[in-house]
């Protein structure tokens, strides 16, 4: 059984993880520039709680924002995309790390990737109702989509340099734990 002080430890960290998320979230609405990299920056903190509590509350904090999220933030197209991908993604990625065959688990990705732009590209369109460029040809949409991979794969390895420096520098260095 853990402690009452475990207990609020892990309440307490939610906690600031979650408003600093918000924060983040909510400032797409004083600077509307920062609507791809806010649900980003949001998403790396569940980081945090991935490794100082345990990927379920992680998971239990990423529904907290996401609602809080939808709710308070004035772009919702920002909240959309912290929702339908960035807010988890950075939970979900060291499952997709342990698969062993690089190749498969680059294009698992980059599909879980593609299948968020699909479903974020439609739901933005026909449920929000912002415009589309339909008089913009084709192949522009192809670069566009290649070069938001080239991103995605930056961020995904960016993940990957942040969750290594929490654990070397941060916990041990700064925090002095020992895990």
């Amino acid at each position: 059984m853990r402690s009452a002080s475990d207990r609020s430890y892990r309440v307490a960290l939610g906690g600031i993880v979650a408003s600093l998320c918000l924060t983040v979230m909510i400032l797409t609405g004083i600077v509307p520039a920062l609507y791809i990299a806010a649900p980003m920056v949001a998403g790396m903190m569940m980081i945090i709680l991935a490794e100082e509590v345990s990927e379920s509350w992680g998971w239990l904090t990423y529904l907290a924002v996401s609602l809080l999220t939808l709710l308070m933030n004035p772009d919702k197209e920002a909240a959309l995309m912290f929702v339908l991908f960035f807010g988890y993604y950075p939970l979900l990625r060291p499952r997709y790390d342990r698969l062993k065959i690089r190749w498969l688990r680059l294009l698992l990705k980059l599909l879980h990737y593609n299948a968020f732009l699909v479903t974020d590209y439609l739901i933005t369109v026909y449920v929000l109702g912002l415009p589309t460029f339909e008089d913009t040809l084709s192949w522009m949409y192809a670069g566009l989509i290649a070069v938001s991979n080239l991103i995605f794969l930056g961020y995904d390895r960016l993940l990957g340099n942040v969750r290594a420096f929490y654990r070397t520098y941060l916990v041990k260095k700064v925090l002095k734990k020992q895990k």
